[in-house]
């Protein structure tokens, strides 16, 4: 079972956060974005048509997070990311910190532009995209919002903080937990 789940919007250094973990601890990791890549792999789909079809069909999104929830609870990764991991840990009862990285949309902006290397507007309109419409799908398919406060055991804001000093933080979060 989980130690820590990791969640946030795209752009805000979750996968930067589990890497620095997972080196610092030695811990395993599960993530939620490698679980849909290893379902579109095994139906010989892109991550495109794989992302359609689940736009298209919300069962076969449901059938994802269940899977992700049954690894959660079979698999003994230390650490799980993506942005239900912390609502399905305290759904399903798992012990463990529940990590929400806020970082306001701008800062998130810049993130997404220096990664995938697209203008400051470019990546703005995305994010707003990606979760409006996630936030559509989230509310019909479980009724709530990746970043409603219920779950989290820990809210970290990290709009103003390097990659080093949101993992110093968590660090020192985890460490009055082990």
């Amino acid at each position: 079972m989980p130690r820590i789940t990791v969640s946030g919007h795209p752009g805000s250094g979750t996968s930067t956060l589990v890497k620095g973990l997972v080196e610092h601890f030695g811990w395993t990791s599960l993530n939620g974005g490698d679980v849909f890549r290893n379902e579109a792999a095994n139906r010989d789909m892109t991550l495109q048509e794989f992302g359609d079809l689940c736009k298209e069909d919300l069962e076969v999104d449901r059938a994802l997070d269940k899977l992700l929830q049954e690894q959660m609870l079979e698999n003994s990764a230390d650490i799980v990311e993506s942005r239900l991991a912390g609502w399905w840990a305290y759904r399903l009862e798992i012990p463990c910190v529940r990590l929400w990285l806020e970082v306001d949309e701008h800062e998130r902006a810049k993130r997404v532009t220096n990664r995938e290397g697209i203008s400051i507007e470019e990546a703005l309109a995305a994010n707003k995209k990606r979760s409006a419409i996630d936030a559509e799908r989230f509310m019909e398919l479980y009724q709530l919002l990746p970043e409603q406060r219920e779950p989290y055991t820990t809210l970290l804001d990290a709009t103003n903080l390097g990659s080093e000093e949101v993992l110093a933080a968590t660090i020192t979060i985890l460490e009055k937990y082990l």
